[in-house]
């Protein structure tokens, strides 16, 4: 425990006597570097979070948090695996799905696509209004009309408007194991745009009986596809349906499905933390010189307080507290300007942008055109804890060095 000697000359050492004003600017330099690398760490991080969140919700906008499928791909009995699905705690909507590869042709341009088999009725509670629609909407899809919706950057490259011809070529296979190409004509009804380029590029929405029709499923679906009332809990729901329907049907998730973007947002959040801890560790060795110096300048001081009857441990404490100090007040203030920026990025961005007269992701080339932030308590938490840890051990090796000082030798020649 400190007691108040300690406490009192480790706090008087912090102030700058005019032989040392370069140790206290070095000092400052520290506590300020220590505070901007927290702050830019809880700012990034943040940011990443944000995107992660924008990224989550734009995938998700045309698909599902999971679904279930018969093992052979086919599901037969749909409707009651729907109310499996629809009865299972923490699922919100559910609803059918056939998809179907392929290309589209309108006049000469022809393109792949990915067609999706719906239900309207289902899939207006499942997507809600996840789905953008820029014309048209889902009542368009009746079956036997071919009706068809177009992601908007797939019809934007066939030249397709509402009322024109596509034509649908998709290969079917036939009993010898070979592909038979199937060319079906369907009349563009609706666009939707999802905000992703994989989706609004590729896509297309046509009646589940249409698609089950070329595909002679009669009258099954490739899956049931499910929405969760918390996205995170989706992983365990789909494993407890895997659980209940048996080995005859597989269950996925949206973890699963597009794992690979997470973990590449993942990989930039932990290398972005780990060049912007270069900051802090830079303050903190900072800390160390500074105290380094202190020590030099103050060992008459520290001799003095020797014969006094202070022991080593005590001349540990007073330097502990002088290093902590600068270290802590560095990591709060970082916290408090972090949070601060963390909460209002959404906010200074846009004047940030319009005081150097450029935009930092323009809408002709990003989905995304503004700066997401979704500031996490725990990241805050860590960010706090590691620094405290950190600028608390960098101020070891100056207070042992300080402790080591012999009072005979320091004061001989005074």
């Amino acid at each position: 425990m400190l007691n108040p000697v300690e406490l009192f000359v480790g706090l008087r050492y912090l102030r700058a006597k005019r032989r040392t004003k370069f140790v206290s600017f070095i000092t400052l330099i520290s506590l300020m570097g220590i505070s901007l690398g927290v702050a830019a760490l809880i700012v990034i991080l943040s940011v990443m979070n944000g995107f992660e969140g924008e990224l989550r919700s734009r995938l998700l906008s045309m698909s599902a948090h999971g679904s279930v499928a018969a093992a052979d791909g086919s599901t037969e009995d749909w409707k009651s695996v729907l109310d499996k699905v629809t009865a299972e705690p923490g699922v919100t909507a559910a609803a059918p799905f056939i998809q179907m590869e392929g290309m589209i042709q309108s006049g000469r341009d022809l393109v792949a696509v990915l067609v999706h088999g719906v239900e309207p009725g289902y899939e207006r509670e499942l997507s809600g209004d996840m789905i953008n629609m820029v014309e048209g909407s889902l009542d368009v899809l009746q079956p036997g009309e071919r009706s068809i919706i177009l992601g908007r950057m797939l019809a934007y490259d066939l030249g397709a408007r509402i009322g024109d011809s596509v034509v649908l070529l998709v290969p079917k296979p036939v009993g010898d194991g070979t592909l038979r190409p199937v060319l079906e004509r369907f009349v563009t009804r609706g666009i939707f745009e999802a905000g992703l380029q994989d989706h609004d590029a590729v896509l297309a929405l046509v009646h589940a009986d249409d698609v089950a029709a070329i595909l002679e499923l009669d009258a099954a679906v490739g899956s049931i596809r499910f929405r969760a009332e918390d996205v995170m809990a989706a992983p365990a729901i789909a494993r407890s349906l895997q659980e209940k329907l048996g080995s005859d049907y597989a269950s996925s998730d949206w973890t699963i499905e597009n794992g690979s973007y997470f973990r590449a947002i993942r990989l930039e959040k932990m290398m972005m933390s780990l060049i912007l801890s270069l900051i802090i560790g830079v303050a903190a060795f900072n800390i160390v010189a500074s105290l380094v110096m202190v020590v030099t300048d103050k060992t008459t001081d520290i001799a003095v307080l020797r014969t006094l009857g202070m022991g080593p441990q005590g001349v540990v404490k007073i330097f502990f507290v002088q290093g902590a100090i600068i270290g802590w007040a560095g990591v709060a203030i970082g916290v408090i300007l972090g949070v601060v920026l963390a909460i209002n990025v959404p906010t200074i961005v846009p004047v940030l942008e319009q005081f150097f007269g450029f935009q930092i992701m323009p809408g002709d080339v990003y989905y995304v055109t503004k700066i997401p932030s979704e500031l996490e308590v725990r990241d805050v938490l860590v960010i706090a804890i590691s620094a405290f840890v950190l600028t608390s051990l960098a101020t070891l090796y100056p207070a042992r060095r300080a402790a080591l000082v012999n009072p005979a030798a320091a004061l001989r020649y005074e």
